[in-house]
This record gives structure tokens, C-alpha cells and sequence, in this order.
């Protein structure tokens, strides 16, 4: 096994997980706090991702010699950041994090429930993708429309290189949101000290609460968008590779890290899909059945930032909000680009999709349940009687 370790997979490998990392964590913390995460537990949430999606890649890379990565549930994280604070604090949001991990789990090992996700039409999970996003994806024009002088640099980086290498432009606005701070950004006196007190990993437990809010607002929502975005086509991906192995296996070994992460505010790890591009090409190795290694030291890479997760945060709390939500606008626009396409492109499923997408993005809440379920709820409501009249029709 040690032979097959290469230069090339220990690259790729490196670049898999700078990449998961820099395009998304500003989602993950933007995510946690809107459902109300201390700074403190954010970063302990981010530190948990982390670190058990690193140990799962590893896990299952090797176990079945497969490069199988894994990613922090960045539609998941999205999906947080527009549900808002819920009823009771981030103590219920952990709980929804836990049924969360334990639905992908029976998805994983029970046939009927994973038949049932993918029973979902597509449109309508892509619709209500595309609404939980659409907030998000505004940030960045927020941004520069608060100070163009903090906003620009950050839009202008992403754009610039995004048209040399689509891969680096999200890391390109990061480096420049970085850059912004240290230039633009006035920090208090004792900023260097309480950035070394972040240095120590951060581990916030939170003890659950469970609600019927927090089941129906965040961790029936969290569950599809994780499953349909991220896990169904993180296997597909694989499968493009000529890498086949059963699914469910690969479902319930990353419910079962997710539930490892909930209780320290992680709210879900899941398969890769770009990441898992990167591991799983040529420029991993030229010999297939070695490229696992890829993915392996990736999920090592993973676990080294979770360690400075704390620092991260600290770092990232000093500088006005916005700008941190335009760096994870920036990157969600390809996702919410491709979730739009999906939605509307079949002409049976637009006007329900329409609905999900826009009782979605309204961001509306009843009884305590945030949008995308009713989004969903609607839409679901309008695709079924569409089809139950042209069913009568015919």
C-alpha cells in the first residue's frame, strides 16, 4: 500500500483540500452562527467538519483502496445561513444536526428510505437549493454597494481569475478578502493577542435539544439538500471514473462521522463532488488503482486546518460581516447557477418549480420552520396536481 504513494497523489491531494477549505469555510461559518452559534462554537463546528471529513476520507480511501473524498455539506451550510436563529438556540439546531446524521445512516443501510430521496423530483430539490442560495449569492453586491473600496478588490480577484482558472478564483477572492483586512480594516489594540489565544483548537460540546421546529425547519431540509447536492452526485462522480462501489455503504460511513461531528456543532460531512473530481483524475496519478492516496492526504490536510479552525475564526470575526458573506457568495454562484438550470429545464416541473424557488428564497417562516421546507412543501403541493390533471387528461 505504501508503494503506491507518488508525488503527484501527495500534491493533488494538498490541492483537494486547500481548495474544499478556502472555497466554502466562510459558508460553514456564516451557516452555524445564523442558527445561533457563539463565535466559540462556530469555530468548533468548523474544527469537527474538519476533522471528520478528514478521518473519513482517510478512512474509506484506504479501506477500499477507492479515492473517495469527502466535503463538509456546503449547500447544508447555506441552507443554515437563510433559515435563521430558531426557537430555543443553536442547542436545537445541534439536535437537527444529529437526526441529520442518523437519516443519512438509514439512508445508507435501509433501501426504502434512500428509493424515497431519490423518489424527489430534481427539479424541486433544485429549486429549493436555488432559493436557500439566492440570499447568499447577493452578498457580494451587497458588499461592494456597503464600501467599494473593502468590496471591489474581493469581487474584481474572483473575477479576474476565475477567467484564468475557475478552480482558484474562489481562493483568489479569499486572499484578497485577507488582504483587504490587513490593509483597510482597523483592528483593536490587542488583536495579536487574542489571535494567539485562538491558536489552541477550539471544542465547544453542545448538549442537543430536540424539537419539532428543529426536525422540520433544519434537519428534514438539511438531509435532502446534503443527500441530493452533494451524496448522489458525489457518486456519480466516482462512477464517471470507473470507480463502482455500492453507494449505501459510503452513505452511512459519512452519517456516521456526521454524528461524530453534531454533538461539536459540525453539521454534516458528505461525499465530494469537485473535490472528488480532483482526486479521482489523471493528474492524481496515471495508474487508477493508485490515486486513493489523493484523497487520503487530503483527508489529512483536512484534519491540519481543523486544528486551526479557532484561529480562522478569530481571524475572520474581526472584519465587517458582509464581506465574509461576499467571499461565501462568491462561492456558491456556480452552485446556484446549476441549480437554477436543473430546476427549470424540464417544462413539466417549471411552475412547480417557480413555487419552490420562490416561497424559498422569500425566507418565510411558520411556526417556527424556515422556508425551504414549505418551499418544498408548495411546490411538492403544485408538481402533484399538475400531474394528477394530466393524468385524468390522458
Amino acid at each position: 500500500m505504501l508503494r503506491d504513494i507518488s508525488p503527484q497523489n501527495l500534491f493533488m491531494g494538498i490541492l483537494a483540500a486547500f481548495v474544499g477549505s478556502a472555497s466554502s469555510f466562510a459558508v460553514v461559518l456564516q451557516g452555524l452562527g445564523a442558527v445561533g452559534a457563539t463565535p466559540d462554537q462556530a469555530a468548533s463546528g468548523l474544527m469537527a467538519l474538519s476533522v471528520a471529513m478528514g478521518l473519513c476520507s482517510i478512512y474509506l480511501s484506504l479501506r477500499t483502496r477507492m479515492p473517495i473524498s469527502i466535503a463538509w455539506s456546503t449547500p447544508g451550510a447555506a441552507l443554515l445561513a437563510t433559515s435563521g436563529a430558531i426557537d430555543g438556540g443553536f442547542a436545537v439546531a445541534v439536535g437537527a444536526f444529529i437526526i441529520c446524521a442518523i437519516l443519512i445512516i438509514i439512508c445508507g443501510i435501509w433501501k426504502p428510505l434512500g428509493r424515497a430521496v431519490a423518489a424527489i423530483p430534481a427539479p424541486l430539490a433544485n429549486a429549493m437549493l436555488a432559493g436557500v442560495l439566492l440570499g447568499l449569492c447577493l452578498a457580494p453586491i451587497k458588499a461592494v454597494a456597503f464600501n467599494p473600496l473593502l468590496g471591489l478588490p474581493i469581487v474584481i480577484a474572483w473575477l479576474v481569475v476565475g477567467r484564468i482558472n475557475r478552480l482558484f478564483a474562489v481562493p483568489a477572492a479569499l486572499l484578497a478578502f485577507i488582504i483587504v483586512m490587513v490593509i483597510g480594516v482597523d483592528f483593536p489594540e490587542n488583536t495579536l493577542g487574542s489571535l494567539g489565544g485562538a491558536i489552541v483548537p477550539p471544542v465547544e460540546f453542545v448538549i442537543p435539544e430536540f424539537t419539532l421546529a428543529g426536525l422540520v425547519g433544519i434537519a428534514l431540509p438539511l438531509f435532502i439538500v446534503t443527500m441530493a447536492s452533494q451524496n448522489i452526485p458525489g457518486t456519480a462522480v466516482l462512477r464517471a471514473n470507473n470507480y463502482d462501489t455500492p453507494p449505501g455503504p459510503l452513505f452511512a460511513t459519512t452519517g456516521f462521522f456526521s454524528l461524530l461531528a453534531a454533538p461539536f456543532g459540525g453539521h454534516a460531512v458528505n461525499l465530494a463532488a469537485i473535490i472528488a473530481a480532483l482526486c479521482a483524475g489523471e493528474d492524481a496519478h496515471p495508474d487508477p488503482k493508485k490515486r486513493y492516496w489523493a484523497a487520503a492526504f487530503g483527508g489529512v490536510f483536512y484534519i491540519l486546518f481543523g486544528l486551526l479552525a479557532g484561529l480562522v475564526t478569530a481571524f475572520v470575526s474581526l472584519a465587517p460581516s458582509i464581506l465574509i458573506e461576499a467571499v461565501a457568495g462568491l462561492a456558491l454562484i456556480g452552485a446556484f447557477s446549476g441549480s437554477v438550470v436543473a430546476a427549470f429545464k424540464d417544462d413539466d416541473a417549471r411552475e412547480s418549480a417557480a413555487v419552490t424557488f420562490l416561497v424559498t428564497a422569500a425566507g418565510l417562516s411558520f411556526f417556527g420552520v424556515a422556508g425551504a421546507f414549505w418551499g418544498l412543501l408548495a411546490g411538492g403541493l403544485i408538481y402533484f396536481l399538475t400531474h394528477l390533471r394530466k393524468a385524468k387528461a390522458s
